[in-house]
């Protein structure tokens, strides 16, 4: 799906007195041009970011500007407090060289492990991977009902990847696997070593007590 964005160039409005404005300051920057500071209606932006992610190639326009770029988001800011938007930057690509980005896993399927009692691992939901420009996508699906015994599991190796893109990571890196259910000994060890009892809590109280008695004692004598 084609992604657009258009963009205004700054000028010299402080950065809140944009937010106030419903705007949203950010950069664009790259290769072939200077960092420009630029600014977009709030609503429009996280329309597109909702949309198009950190994976995505937008096609972006700068008022003013003569043609289009394809462009990544880089970064997005927000604030601490209010936990929206405050800030983004755009990094333009050449779509003759090749990049580096991090798309999505997308996991699809039920495993038949976890339908016998097994606790599902996940270990990333995202993939490092190197492609050309005009390879790129946002998101790579990964089949859960390949896990049908607790001793299967999806390493990087197992990802299809589309023609052209490269994973970056170790090809042995875990991906996904499900963990057998706890046997009842398991169970009943761990609550055995967690558990605190009543006499423990009771005698811990007694030690205290004496220490504190034996102490005031001592400072008597002296």
């Amino acid at each position: 799906m084609p992604y657009s964005l258009t963009l205004k160039a700054r000028g010299a409005e402080k950065s809140q007195e944009l937010r106030t404005a419903g705007q949203i300051p950010g950069v664009i920057y790259g290769p072939d041009r200077e960092p420009t500071s630029v600014s977009v209606a709030s609503n429009e932006f996280l329309k597109l970011y909702n949309e198009a992610g950190e994976s995505s190639l937008i096609d972006v326009v700068v008022e003013g500007q003569s043609g289009a770029v394809k462009a990544l988001i880089q970064d997005v800011q927000y604030d601490p407090v209010k936990s929206v938007i405050i800030h983004f930057d755009l990094r333009q690509i050449n779509m003759n060289e090749e990049m580096h980005a991090a798309i999505d896993l997308v996991f699809v399927g039920e495993s038949a492990a976890v339908k016998e009692g097994g606790t599902l691992m996940k270990t990333q939901d995202t993939l490092e991977i190197k492609c050309l420009p005009k390879d790129l996508v946002s998101e790579v699906t990964v089949d859960l009902s390949v896990l049908k015994t607790f001793d299967d599991a999806i390493y990087v190796k197992d990802i299809a990847l589309p023609v052209g893109i490269t994973a970056l990571e170790d090809a042995d890196a875990l991906i996904a696997k499900v963990s057998a259910p706890l046997s009842e000994e398991q169970l009943k060890a761990m609550e055995e070593s967690s558990s605190t009892t009543i006499e423990d809590i009771e005698v811990e109280k007694k030690g205290k007590k004496e220490e504190d008695a034996g102490e005031g004692e001592s400072a008597e004598k002296k």
